[in-house]
């Protein structure tokens, strides 16, 4: 670690990055640095000797793809925490700066988040980029620790925690899985079907408009207006139709067409509920749950 002290700033900052790069995304090539740093060919190269005289263990030369990949044995020398690799993965590696790259991986939502295994997390961004799947010990409420094959696909933040957007083999659908029930996560060989793939997530793809206005049962409606800037009484956003329902029951509005909950704890009234038609996420939304039953019911 000394001679990490003893790298410049923003070179520290460079060798962070690019362990980062090659340990969450699983491939780091000079350009990388370059990139999102602005710095000439010889300087990300000797950011690369550097850190690999350092970690001369961690990083192995794929002569193939031209790029290096994170060893079997790979031990970061940086202390990653959660927050912050999240952080990265959703808006990109800097301090707000928007350089124009690409996302390191597909990851959509707003939130706070429960602290997940930094390895498991690694293990998961890899497979996203390389589009390959994975065999998890997965812990599940219904029918407790199962060993799943999924092919992950994005990350998304449902407010509370984050959850992995994944094709489950098994059930041959895609579903949502809570990043911290994962106990433990093996790369499968092979590469992803196209149909196992985000492109192929309709629900991922699928944008849906809501309406949210006061509960009707308010008596000053003015107030819920100012709280959330709305304009002539509602207010118009746009969710991925599998992340919807997390969105509406974080907000705790009212899903139902009669507005049928208590407005005390429901401000927010969605006035267009049949935009959640088809929504496979809309049982999460506030009062859906229970309409749904009785639907089944009847």
């Amino acid at each position: 670690m000394g001679k990490v002290l003893d790298a410049s700033q923003t070179q520290r900052e460079r060798l962070a990055f690019l362990e980062l790069r090659a340990y969450f995304m699983g491939e780091l090539r000079r350009g990388d640095i370059e990139a999102r740093f602005g710095v000439k060919p010889a300087a990300a190269s000797r950011d690369l000797s550097l850190y690999r005289k350092m970690a001369p263990r961690n990083l192995d030369y794929d002569p193939a793809a031209r790029c290096y990949r994170p060893s079997r044995i790979f031990a970061p020398i940086n202390a990653f925490h959660a927050e912050r690799v999240l952080a990265w993965l959703l808006q990109g590696y800097g301090d707000g700066l928007e350089l124009g790259l690409k996302p390191a991986a597909p990851c959509d939502g707003p939130g706070k988040l429960i602290n997940p295994d930094m390895a498991i997390l690694a293990t998961i961004t890899r497979a996203v980029r390389a589009k390959r799947p994975l065999e998890v010990s997965y812990l599940s409420l219904t029918s407790g620790a199962t060993r799943r094959e999924i092919v992950p696909v994005a990350l998304a933040d449902n407010g509370l925690r984050w959850h992995v957007r994944a094709y489950d083999r098994e059930r041959g659908r895609f579903g949502d899985f809570v990043l911290t029930r994962i106990a433990k996560a093996k790369e499968l060989t092979g590469e992803a079907a196209d149909r196992e793939l985000l492109s192929s997530d309709e629900q991922w793809a699928r944008i849906v408009d809501l309406e949210l206005a006061p509960h009707p049962g308010i008596a000053q409606p003015q107030a819920i207006e100012a709280d959330y800037g709305m304009q002539e009484g509602v207010l118009r956003i746009k969710a991925r139709a599998a992340l919807a329902g997390y969105v509406l029951r974080r907000w705790s509005v009212d899903s139902t067409p009669n507005h049928r909950l208590d407005p005390a704890s429901h401000h927010l009234w969605l006035r267009n509920s049949q935009a959640l038609r088809g929504v496979d996420s809309a049982t999460l939304a506030p009062g859906r749950a229970e309409a749904a039953s009785v639907a089944a019911q009847a």
